[in-house]
């Protein structure tokens, strides 16, 4: 079986509080983009074999693992124990999503791995927030409210909506993010409520509560010339996603008023050596091919 599995963005990301456990609470809106991971799964009769084709434009990013401490080659392994099935597979990734981005990749390629094998053995898919927060929303994909530790997921109403998605050399581990944030004085949390009240009932403006707090917390000098060029190109909105280091901006909700500024936008940030891609926003995370 072979799918597409999507990236995401936080079209907005705050964090309210961290508990007694030591994670953090957030509040974020999560949406799905038409940048894609491809997935191909072949059951075997046993073990898990995992192979990776990384382009060489990410592999300044830290190294992706490509054995058992990959998220997918354990997510296959859970699969299989929580089933009871005495059975093994193949995966094989080509990996188009950039890590070290925000934009969930590994948590993408998690859920296309459980997708897959749900589908090819008629099986279950059980507790998958136990692979990561992230991975039960990729399960469906669309536009959703994510609260909590990132476990409580909620669909909204589905966002339209045009990007350009850019990254620089500079990655960002999760955990060193936190440890930020955590430092911060009085930041300015993101107005993530009004952000989804405006999906809702006026999609046209919601660009203006796009918003992430993680911004403050970085400070990532890449991440502000990407900012930088994406406003001169007519962005309406630029921002930067997850715990970074990647930067959508948005430039609009449809396909005629967007295209052009998005387009050349991305030639300005692929000229200037960053990676940069025009995408749209998904309501749906797997496509079978």
């Amino acid at each position: 079986m072979k799918i597409k599995s999507p990236a995401k963005i936080n079209l907005a990301l705050d964090v309210t509080g961290k508990l007694d456990n030591g994670y953090h609470s957030i509040e974020s809106v999560f949406q799905t983009i038409s940048i894609y991971d491809e997935i191909t799964v072949e059951l075997t009769d046993s073990g898990i074999a995992l192979t990776c084709e990384v382009p060489e434009e990410f592999r300044t990013s830290e190294p992706i693992p490509c054995d058992e401490n990959n998220i997918a080659y354990k997510s296959a392994r859970k699969f299989f124990d929580d089933n009871n099935l005495d059975i093994g597979c193949r995966i094989h990734i080509k990996k188009r999503i950039p890590s070290q981005a925000g934009m969930g990749g590994g948590s993408s390629d998690s859920a296309g791995v459980l997708y897959c094998l749900s589908k090819l053995t008629g099986k279950e898919i059980i507790s998958p927030e136990k692979l990561g927060a992230d991975v039960p929303f990729f399960l469906t994909g669309g536009t959703a409210y994510v609260s909590g530790i990132g476990e409580k997921i909620t669909p909204i109403a589905d966002y339209s909506g045009y990007f350009v998605i850019a990254k620089g050399r500079q990655g960002v581990s999760t955990a060193e993010a936190y440890r930020k944030i955590d430092s911060l004085v009085n930041p300015v949390h993101p107005p993530v409520s009004k952000l989804v009240e405006a999906i809702g009932n006026s999609p046209e403006s919601a660009y203006k509560y796009f918003g992430n707090i993680f911004e403050d917390a970085i400070q990532l000098e890449e991440v502000n010339t990407i900012k930088s060029v994406m406003l001169e190109c007519n962005a309406r909105s630029a921002v930067m996603t997850g715990s970074g280091s990647a930067v959508f901006g948005f430039f609009g909700n449809s396909y005629h008023e967007s295209v052009d500024n998005a387009e050349y936008c991305a030639k300005e940030l692929l000229w200037a050596g960053f990676y940069a891609r025009v995408c749209t926003s998904v309501n749906k995370s797997f496509i079978e091919i």
